[in-house]
């Protein structure tokens, strides 16, 4: 089964009068454990389409399932608590909290999820300081990180809970190109480690390079599903 179906949706707000459609009837499968990019211009739905996949958003009309349950189904506490359980979010503008460390930052998503002992939130902290590479920074706050180094923070951050997807919006916009290069290799990296399945939005054709599926969109419609892995047309 799928980790995600998203079967007709669409999309739609309004501004003032005015209706926009920002998703117009988009069918698509994701498998688990995937590295997808969706790609397009800005204004394509790339972000609303992420929304509705993160519980941020349900869909205007059709569906969207995650994990086999119909998100918009769901109220906006169930809503809240599925979040919380299911997606890591890494964004662009870090959104890292400021007046906390780098071990807090990371640790935060644990104490909202509850259930977990210290000695069980430390581990997973240190793991993944560690597999970000930042073990040297555990009290430095955002403010004294380089961007490179506070986008690493928020990767361990989305994968510390031990997430079904982590979402990616336009990660390495706010990097130069090499920085930026490095933290998605990092995620290729983790990806095929911890099989966490990835689904980033960017319009850079060098990372649309790195990812093992690009999906087109295009005025809030799928130009092109990619070829899916294991097709031998990757």
């Amino acid at each position: 089964m799928p980790v995600v179906e998203l079967r007709k949706a669409r999309k739609e707000y309004r501004l003032g009068q005015t209706r926009v459609e920002a998703l117009r009837g988009v069918d698509l499968e994701i498998e688990r454990g995937e590295f997808l990019a969706v790609a397009g211009p800005s204004g394509s739905g790339k972000s609303t389409m992420l929304n509705l996949v993160g519980c941020i958003d349900v869909p205007s009309s059709g569906q969207v399932l995650v994990d086999g349950v119909e998100v918009g189904s769901l109220g906006d506490r169930e809503l809240t608590r599925y979040r919380r359980e299911k997606i890591g979010f890494i964004f662009q503008s870090f959104n890292l909290i400021p007046v906390l460390d780098v071990y807090e930052n990371i640790e935060f998503p644990l104490l909202l999820k509850k259930g977990f002992a210290k000695k069980e939130r430390e581990a997973l902290v240190m793991r993944f300081v560690e597999e970000v590479g930042l073990a040297d920074r555990l009290r430095n706050k955002p403010g004294e990180l380089s961007g490179g180094q506070r986008q690493r923070v928020a990767i361990a951050r989305a994968l510390v809970s031990k997430p079904l997807i982590v979402l990616a919006d336009e990660p390495t916009a706010n990097l130069d190109s090499e920085t930026g290069a490095r933290i998605v290799e990092l995620m290729r990296q983790i990806n095929e480690e911890e099989g966490t399945t990835f689904i980033f939005s960017t319009h850079d054709a060098h990372i649309m390079g790195k990812a093992r599926r690009v999906v087109r969109i295009l005025d809030g419609r799928v130009e092109d599903a990619g070829a899916a892995p294991g097709t031998g047309k990757e």
